[in-house]
């Protein structure tokens, strides 16, 4: 593995029978990244903009994560189906059309479809893991997912700071001008780098639908998407609540709410670190764990710090550093073993579990938007992350507990 991607030799260029360079998978799920956060410190001028309420507004987070879980299931089976890359070209070109729609827009109607349409980005997230499957086994494969990751978490540490410092100097459309150049590069890297790693199966679309069932009857996929999906809801709660608390119970300007926002990216990159340094000496199921726990830990000491009367920025976005770092423990391993119970259905099981896990985070997310309101603070989020967080945790024992038993 390492041999294979030490370098970037000329000749991989345009070879379509070379695997992608770690950089290129990188890339692939970085802005899928920057499409989810750079534009959040901009919401309320956005909201402003097209006259309409900032819950309505925040309809282009949670809508957004609905479809891209849509977006998810479909594009798992079709990959594995007709490749990888095919899938990945066609659904980048979408994403740079769509963002340069956004800018456009003449309307919030308008606007809203763009947006929906830019999660065909959301290929990146699924098709980074199903091609690093596709390489190597299970705990390598856990590896190597967590330093893919741990490089594109830069991304969401640096994009709201960015996104908030463009909308100061240019307004909100700079940030998605940034998304169809960013788009624009990932193409081009993609047509040049990224060979095809799937042997392509006999059978249509219907047929490979149809062996779904050998995944969804898999009590350890389930667990490993439930965990999976309780710790991200606990960070897309972060990403549709953590806008009100900065902007409205703490009084931060767009500038220096995106600074605050990417705190948990922090722990994020340090979580990868461990997931890739650690996880074929530990072993995926108990990183799971650790990761849940580490959450739980972080959250539950920020609900009592709350209580007591301790308010302030640092406070609240430092404890958030822990969402990050239980995060980038637990989900290159809850990713590395979904995508191991089937591995020939290894694209599959990424749609698939990256579906539950974007699907609940918007549902999440949209929760974290409506239980917040005046006089409100902080406290309803954190109650909120600290229940996903412990829902995690249980679906990390169950886990363990099953893989000690015969598949169900």
């Amino acid at each position: 593995m390492t041999e294979m991607h030490s370098s970037f030799p000329k000749a991989r260029f345009l070879n379509r029978t070379t695997p992608p360079h770690v950089a290129t998978l990188i890339l692939m799920a970085g802005v899928g990244a920057l499409s989810l956060n750079v534009f959040l410190p901009s919401l309320p001028s956005m909201a402003e903009h097209f006259g309409v309420d900032y819950s309505l507004m925040q309809l282009s987070v949670s809508l957004y994560l609905a479809m891209t879980a849509l977006v998810q299931i479909v594009i798992g089976p079709i990959s594995d189906r007709y490749g990888r890359r095919p899938v990945v070209i066609g659904m980048v070109a979408t994403f740079i059309i769509a963002s340069l729609g956004a800018i456009f827009a003449p309307s919030f109607s308008v606007f809203l479809a763009c947006r929906l349409l830019q999660t065909s980005i959301a290929t990146g997230f699924a098709m980074s893991r199903a091609i690093v499957r596709d390489m190597v086994p299970q705990d390598q494969a856990a590896s190597m997912i967590g330093y893919v990751t741990m490089g594109m978490s830069v991304v969401p540490m640096v994009g709201p700071a960015i996104g908030g410092q463009l909308d100061e100097a240019f307004g909100w459309e700079a940030s998605f001008w940034l998304l169809a150049g960013s788009g624009t590069v990932l193409l081009v890297l993609v047509i040049l780098d990224q060979g095809e790693t799937y042997t392509r199966r006999e059978g249509g679309f219907a047929a490979q639908v149809r062996e779904y069932p050998a995944l969804l009857t898999s009590q350890r996929f389930w667990g490993y998407c439930l965990a999976a999906a309780f710790a991200s809801g606990t960070f897309f709660a972060y990403l549709g609540g953590a806008p009100f608390v900065g902007s409205e119970v703490f009084g931060m300007d767009a500038a220096t709410l995106g600074f605050y926002f990417g705190a948990p990216a922090i722990g994020y990159l340090v979580g990868n670190w461990a997931s890739g340094r650690f996880s074929v000496r530990v072993g995926v199921n108990m990183m799971v764990l650790i990761g849940s726990l580490v959450t739980v830990a972080g959250m539950a000491a920020l609900l009592f710090l709350d209580l007591i009367g301790l308010h302030s920025p640092a406070v609240f976005f430092g404890f958030m550093i822990t969402i990050g770092l239980g995060n980038g423990i637990l989900l290159p391993n809850a990713n590395a073993g979904m995508l191991s119970v089937r591995p020939h259905l290894a694209g599959s099981a990424s749609g698939l579990g990256g579906a539950f896990m974007v699907g609940g985070g918007g549902g999440l997310s949209a929760i974290a938007s409506f239980i917040l309101g005046p006089g409100s603070g902080a406290l309803p989020l954190i109650i909120l992350m600290l229940l996903s967080a412990i829902a995690g945790t249980v679906c990390a024992i169950w886990v363990i507990w099953r893989s000690k038993t015969i598949e169900g």
